[in-house]
């Protein structure tokens, strides 16, 4: 095999894949169902020729017959005046004709059978197409309902166009804000650690330090003061005397005297004078 073959061979199998894949059955179908229709019109056409022709073979029949019958009167005025000589003239042309209408005769049967067999193949033809048009809706819509199902497949497999490039979006989003997200962290802990200078802020690094190192020691006494407040034990609750009940270090009241106040004492009783 030549090398031009053989390159001609790849062009045909690359056009025949290409065709395959941009070709729309529904389309062929509808292409194949005008070209079939074109070919009902062809033969509408060729039965019209033949039934004119079947026609004028007719007609030309009918002029030669009307010939014929005057031929036949003018033969008969012709022995009527014995003009024989006439008579036979007449009946010449009378026989030629007939040879003639004979002629016509035939070719008007060979038209008329023509004529038949093609009015016969027209209906035969239309009713293939009718069911050829009938199976064609019915492939379209089959075709159609496979085509749906197919997409909506391919859309729930997350396989189509636009679930995949909607997929893919998502996950580059989703890796950016990873990324972004890591890079916040880094810089905190760089912030944190004094790596890095906070520019916002009017505190330097060494004073950013110090405070940290204040305030956990600041948390670590609180913390201490807790523990200890928590360690120490609770004392006990004051027992109050009641109401009636005589002062430590007070007498008895005698009977038929009042009784003296609690909050007097013989010390603060003034002197009497003598």
């Amino acid at each position: 095999m030549g090398v031009f073959q053989r390159f001609l061979n790849i062009f045909r199998a690359k056009t025949n894949k290409l065709l395959d894949k941009v070709e729309d059955p529904r389309d062929t179908l509808d292409l194949s169902y005008e070209k079939q229709l074109e070919n009902i019109q062809k033969m509408r056409r060729s039965i019209a020729e033949v039934a004119t022709a079947k026609k004028r073979v007719e007609i030309q029949a009918s002029q030669l017959q009307q010939q014929a019958s005057k031929l036949q009167e003018q033969a008969r005025l012709a022995l009527g005046q014995n003009r024989e000589d006439l008579a036979r003239e007449a009946l010449s042309r009378r026989a030629t004709i007939a040879a003639e209408l004979t002629e016509l005769e035939t070719q008007h049967d060979q038209i008329a059978a023509q004529q038949d067999k093609l009015v016969e193949t027209s209906e035969r033809l239309q009713a293939q197409v009718a069911a050829f048009r009938t199976r064609k809706e019915t492939l379209k819509a089959t075709y159609t309902a496979a085509q749906a199902q197919t997409r909506i497949g391919e859309a729930v497999a997350g396989i189509s166009g636009s679930m995949s490039d909607a997929g893919q979006t998502m996950q580059r989003a989703e890796e950016k804000i990873s990324q972004m997200q890591a890079r916040a962290g880094a810089i905190d802990e760089l912030l944190e650690s004094g790596a890095l200078t906070d520019l916002s802020s009017s505190t330097d690094d060494i004073q950013a330090k110090l405070n940290k190192v204040s305030a956990t020691s600041q948390v670590d006494r609180e913390l201490a003061a807790l523990k200890a407040e928590l360690a120490a034990p609770a004392a006990p609750a004051a027992v109050l005397p009641p109401a009636d009940a005589p002062e430590a270090g007070a007498l008895p009241a005698a009977p038929g005297q009042p009784a003296p106040s609690p909050t007097a004492h013989p010390e603060a009783q003034p002197e009497v004078n003598s």
